[in-house]
């Protein structure tokens, strides 16, 4: 049923009018503010995931070489049988006083 009521259509006009004007400027607010934090965001010193998984990536590698090596030093010690001494550091020169 319609009316012929022209207040009322010119309210609802309003109204719809009043409510893409309010839509536009929540979007355009909600795209300042994710700019502003993509600034502030880039300022810091944060890394890229990208970057973080290649250095995990070699730290896990370094600490697997580490491993391997701590591993041949005790072979090469069982080897000798634990009877080499240990290697002593040469003696300084005595300080004439």
């Amino acid at each position: 049923m319609q009316t012929d009521n022209r207040l009322f259509d010119d309210f609802v006009k309003f109204v719809n009018g009043a409510a893409g004007t309010v839509a536009g400027m929540a979007r355009e607010t909600e795209a300042s503010a994710r700019e502003r934090a993509r600034e502030w965001i880039g300022g810091l010193d944060f890394v890229s995931r990208e970057e973080f998984d290649a250095v995990k990536a070699m730290a896990v590698a370094a600490r697997d070489e580490n491993d391997a090596l701590a591993a041949r030093i005790a072979a090469l010690e069982a080897q000798l049988g634990g009877a080499a001494k240990p290697a002593r550091a040469p003696k300084a020169p005595k300080a004439d006083a």
